[in-house]
Parts: structure tokens; C-alpha cells; sequence
């Protein structure tokens, strides 16, 4: 896709506002509200004992050396030696543990690194993290072994380091490069700390380097985001992670700080998006779907245009099929037919494993009804269609009868264009459809009008 398509922006601008709205983005599902601390240690490792294949390694670094006031992630504020130091001896012992669950030989088919951030740590301190990990599982050769870094903190000594371990994707955090953007949300980053890290990984070899970038931030304008485009643009990453900012204060307090009256309002946050997109595109990046554009070379293009994409808690990826396993405070895991997620806060992780348990706060056994819709789910986000034909050769049932209350639900986005079906109950989105998937996936979330109101503030805007 180089172009945008029969849809121009103005209509985009006229159709989207109205289906703006608190929306999970689907990195799991159920998405995490609908977990409980019914799932706990014992279920998880009920779970690990059907993993019999190679798996995909996250592990959450939380620690970062500065607050981001538009950060809600989990992670700690800290300048302390020696907390980096007890959480690699602690990390070795959960993973230890987790892997005498496990048959013989799975090894790591992907292994990530996020936070938090992970270029907090020294170097000798990444090289040995690594090593915890592929210690008790093998990182294969055909791997793809990535990291999340800040430009601010990340030096040659970092870079090196990620070259000998063999990272060949490497994620920059930029959310933006105005000044006044950047004071305001207390990250001051200038072009030139992020291009010179940029030359400084390509010169290594690392083949694919990613940015963030966020927009809906405190004085942002047009002008000013044209300029960071400009900017991105010109240091041609490979991928490109665009994304709302949530204004999600009952989780991160520091946003109490924007003052309403610094945000762009809803139409400036729309024109936003649309500039993104536009510049984007004409500047060759495949638009992948909801938040990622990447060059057509990349995996993630490529995973688009031959069915291979897929979606989980690393945004989306091609290594379909794959089990993840969690480690680290706050860290998920995407078993078989269960979700679990570690304790979030850094202590009460770290006792839980030095106890000789697993850190296991809560989770969600998938049901028959949850595999089905989850697979739905991931085909609008990751295919932008649904084949009828596909479901019933994996579930034995006609889509359009299993579905037929969701698909009735669908006419009214049909008429206004976001996608077209069959008489099969097959349907393809539109580039209006691909932007809102999210609205479109939530159809088929059968916890999502059950869930307890207090719930919306802790997702996203939609648009």
C-alpha cells in the first residue's frame, strides 16, 4: 500500500471523531481487565507443563534513570547500584525456575528486552542478563533477538554490548522532537543524541531499528509535528510505532501535571494522526495497522501481505504460533489456553521468587468461547479480514451462525464504509476499517459491556 486509497484525509477527519472512544488495544484476549487473582501459581504451572515447543522470551527491565511525565508503564525511578544487581540475581532464579518446568530442548525462538529501560543497566549488566537467559534457553540462530533503549542513556559501550549479544532490533524511544514538547513532558532528547545512536547501531550491523514516537502531547501543533515527521523521516528507521497518548491519570499521576489546556483538543489530536499518516505513506512506509507503518523490506510488511502477522504484549510481530514466556516485575505470559502476569511491583516480585514461588499475580484460563473470538480478534487486527472458510476449517462451525448477533452489529460500520462482507459472514476492512480495528474488534469482546465502568479510564482513546 503506498497510497491512501479510495478514502481521502477530509473523509477520514469527517468519519473518525465519531467513533472515538476508550478502547482496549488488544494485545490479548481477554484483554487484562477481565483477569483475576483466581489465577495464580499453581495455575501457571499447570500451564507451562503443555509447552512443548520453542517460545518467544520477554523480560521487563523496570528500571529508568528519570520519570517521562506521560509514562504509564511500569517502572522504577531510580539511581541505586545495587537494585539492578539484585534483580539480575533475582531474574536468574525465576528464570531457572520457570525452565525446570519445561520439557528438554525448547529453546528461545525471540528473545526481547523492554521496560522501563533496558540500556539502564551497565553493559557487562545487559551481557549478563542475556546470558541468564540463554543459559536455560538457547537462543536459536534464526532468532530475532530485539531491545527497547533510550537515546538519552544509551552510549557506545551500550552499543557495543548490543552488538556481542546479538540484538539485530533495536527500539528508540523519540515521542517527539520539538523542545517545548520535550520540557514538557520531562524528556529532553535532541536530534542529535538520537541520530548519532542511530549511525552508532547501523555502523554495528544492527539491521532493524525502530522508533516511538507518541502524538496528543502537551503543545504539540501541527507545525511543530511536521517538523518532527521531517525529522524521522530523514534518519529512515525501520518501523514506526505511532501512538495516542493516553491520558490515563488514575494509573500515572505525573499526567495530573498536563493541564488540560496544554493538550491538543480532540480536533488537533485528529489532524495530528492524519498528518502522520499522510507523511508517512508518501514517504514509503506499508501502513501495517492501528499503530505501526514499517518499509516495505521489513518483516512486519511482509508478515502483512503474506498472513504471517500476529499480535501479542511486544505490539505486532510475524513469530505467529509462538508461546510467551514472561519474566521480570509486572511481565506477561501467553500460554497454550491461559494468560498470567507477574506481580507488578518490583519487592513484592522479587520476595514472591526468593520465597521459592513463581511471582504469579493474576491471570485467565481461556474458555472454548475466548480461543474462538481471540482468533477473530487477531485476524481483523493482523489481516484486516476475516475469512468464514479459514474459521470453520479450525473450529468446525459456520461463522456466519456462531456469529450472527456480532455480524448484525457490523451493518452500521459497513454503511459508513469501514469495511464490506460476504454473504459468508467473510468481511475486509477498509483503510478507514484498518485505522479504527479497534472498534471493529471490540464487536466480537464479549467483556466488554460487562466490564465495570471504572474500567475505561485505563484504556486508550481509539483515535
Amino acid at each position: 500500500m503506498t497510497g491512501l486509497g479510495p478514502v481521502s484525509l477530509e473523509a477520514l477527519r469527517e468519519l473518525l471523531p465519531r467513533y472515538a472512544r476508550p478502547l482496549p488495544r488488544y494485545t490479548s484476549y481477554p484483554t487484562t481487565p477481565a483477569w483475576t487473582e483466581a489465577f495464580g501459581p499453581e495455575q501457571l504451572r499447570d500451564q507451562l507443563a503443555r509447552v512443548d515447543r520453542d517460545v518467544s522470551v520477554y523480560v521487563h527491565v523496570p528500571f529508568c534513570r528519570s520519570l517521562c511525565h506521560f509514562c504509564a508503564c511500569n517502572r522504577m525511578i531510580t539511581s541505586d547500584p545495587e537494585l539492578p544487581e539484585r534483580y539480575l540475581e533475582t531474574l536468574g532464579r525465576e528464570v531457572a525456575r520457570v525452565r525446570r518446568r519445561l520439557p528438554a530442548g525448547v529453546g528461545a525462538a525471540r528473545l526481547h528486552l523492554g521496560g522501563g529501560t533496558p540500556t539502564h543497566l551497565s553493559p557487562e549488566q545487559l551481557r549478563r542478563l542475556v546470558d541468564v537467559v540463554s543459559d536455560s534457553f538457547p537462543i536459536r540462530r534464526e532468532a530475532e533477538v530485539s531491545i527497547e533503549v533510550d537515546p538519552r542513556v544509551t552510549d557506545e559501550a551500550h552499543v557495543d554490548a548490543i552488538a556481542s549479544c546479538g540484538f539485530d532490533r533495536v527500539s528508540l524511544g523519540v515521542q517527539d522532537f520539538d523542545p517545548a514538547v520535550q520540557a514538557a513532558i520531562h524528556r529532553v532528547q535532541p536530534r542529535s543524541v538520537t541520530s548519532l545512536l542511530v549511525s552508532n547501531l547501523r555502523s554495528v550491523g544492527v539491521s532493524s531499528i525502530g522508533f516511538d514516537l507518541i502524538y496528543g502531547l502537551p503543545f504539540q501543533t501541527l507545525p511543530s509535528f511536521d517538523r518532527t515527521l521531517d525529522d524521522v523521516i530523514s534518519l529512515e528507521p525501520d518501523r514506526i510505532a505511532l501512538y495516542a497518548y493516553a491520558h490515563v491519570t488514575t494509573v500515572a499521576k505525573q499526567q495530573r501535571g498536563f493541564e488540560r489546556k496544554d493538550l491538543p483538543d480532540p480536533e488537533c489530536r485528529l489532524d495530528l494522526f492524519c498528518l502522520a499518516l499522510r507523511r508517512l505513506i508518501e514517504a514509503g512506509y506499508v501502513y501495517v495497522g492501528l499503530d505501526h507503518f514499517a518499509r516495505p523490506t521489513d518483516h512486519l510488511a511482509r508478515g502483512l501481505a503474506d498472513g504471517t502477522l500476529r499480535r501479542n504484549f511486544m505490539g505486532h510481530t510475524t513469530h505467529a504460533g509462538l508461546e510467551l514466556l514472561g519474566f521480570g516485575p509486572s511481565a506477561i505470559s501467553e500460554l497454550p489456553r491461559a494468560y498470567a502476569q507477574s506481580r507488578r511491583d518490583l519487592g513484592e516480585w522479587g520476595r514472591a521468587i526468593e520465597a521459592g514461588e513463581l511471582a504469579t499475580l493474576r491471570g485467565h484460563a481461556l474458555s472454548d468461547d475466548d480461543v474462538e473470538r481471540r482468533f477473530v480478534i487477531s485476524q481483523i487486527l493482523c489481516r484486516g479480514a476475516v475469512d468464514a472458510a479459514e474459521y470453520t476449517r479450525e473450529f468446525g462451525r459456520r461463522f456466519a451462525n456462531r456469529f450472527a448477533p456480532e455480524l448484525a452489529r457490523l451493518a452500521s460500520l459497513e454503511e459508513d464504509g469501514l469495511l464490506r462482507s460476504a454473504a459468508d459472514g467473510s468481511f475486509e476492512l477498509s483503510l478507514a476499517g484498518r485505522i479504527l480495528a479497534r472498534n471493529v474488534a471490540s464487536v466480537f469482546d464479549s467483556y466488554l459491556d460487562a466490564a465495570p465502568k471504572r474500567d475505561a479510564p485505563r484504556f486508550s482513546q481509539s483515535i
